[in-house]
Order: structure tokens, then sequence, then C-alpha cells
């Protein structure tokens, strides 16, 4: 049986925007929609999924990255 875990989108997306947070590219308090240049055409996907869990895209990205569990219930 393979032990792999299936890691869910969000996290990933989680993980990259504090990447950016991690180089100074923007702050916890800047809004969520300031990250939307650097994803380009992938940037109203994530917007949707955002919405669909319940942020507003004037929300800090802090708030972003403080969720530890994305469920899809």
């Amino acid at each position: 049986m393979n032990n792999t875990q299936v890691i869910h989108p969000m996290v990933k997306f989680q993980q990259q925007v504090k990447s950016l947070t991690d180089k100074k590219l923007v702050n916890g308090t800047d809004r969520l929609w300031q990250v939307s240049l650097v994803f380009g055409n992938d940037w109203q996907h994530w917007k949707n999924e955002l919405i669909d869990f319940g942020f507003t895209m004037q929300d800090p990205i802090a708030a972003l990255l403080e969720v530890e569990a994305w469920d899809d219930e």
C-alpha cells in the first residue's frame, strides 16, 4: 500500500503565498488581491477557491496563512 499523502490544493497555494511573505514580496497585512499579480492566469481559479472558503479579496494575507486545515465539507 502506498503511504503517499495527497496535499490539498489550498495547502500548496498557502505554501506559495507563505513563500512570497518570506521573501518580503508581500506582507501579512497586505490584502489577498495583492497576490493576484504573481499568479497571473491562475488567479481567477485561486480567487474562486478563496471565496468558496469564505475569504474576501480585502482580507489580509495573514488570515490565509493562519488556516491550519482545509476541509471541502
